[in-house]
C-alpha cells in the first residue's frame, strides 16, 4: 500500500513539474494543480497510512494524527482558489496578447509563399 501511494505521489509531482516547464498557459495551470495534489497526498501520508484507527489520542493503542488531515483540507480550499485565479489571469493574458505563451513571446514563423508576395509588394 505504501509503495503504491509513494509511486502515485512521485508520478503526480513529476508530471506537475514537467507541465509547469511547458511554454503554454494551460499546461502550466494543469501542472500547478497536479503538483498541489501531490503535495496534498504527501501531507496526508505524513499522518500515518492506517485504516480503522481513531484520530483521538488516548482511546486506542495506536492513533492517526488529525493535524495533517486539517492541513490538507485547508490546502484544498486554497489550491482551488489559486487555480481559479490563475485561470482568470491566463484568460486575461490570452485576451490582451492574443497568445497563450507564458513568456509573452511568439515563436518565429516563416511566412507562407502567398504572404511573402504580399510583403514584397508583388
Amino acid at each position: 500500500m505504501e509503495l503504491v501511494f509513494a509511486l502515485v505521489i512521485g508520478a503526480l509531482t513529476a508530471s506537475g513539474v514537467y507541465l509547469i516547464l511547458r511554454a503554454r498557459t494551460f499546461p502550466v495551470v494543469v501542472g500547478l494543480t497536479l503538483l498541489s495534489y501531490g503535495v496534498n497526498l504527501f501531507l496526508f501520508a505524513s499522518g500515518r497510512l492506517a485504516t480503522g484507527q481513531q484520530p483521538i489520542i488516548g482511546t486506542a493503542g495506536s492513533y492517526s494524527d488529525p493535524l495533517p488531515q486539517a492541513l490538507v483540507l485547508t490546502a484544498i480550499v486554497i489550491g482551488f482558489a489559486m487555480t481559479a485565479f490563475v485561470v482568470v489571469l491566463s484568460l486575461r493574458n490570452l485576451a490582451d496578447n492574443e497568445d497563450d505563451h507564458v513568456d509573452g513571446k511568439q515563436p518565429y514563423k516563416t511566412p507562407a509563399p502567398e504572404e511573402e508576395s504580399e510583403v514584397n509588394g508583388k
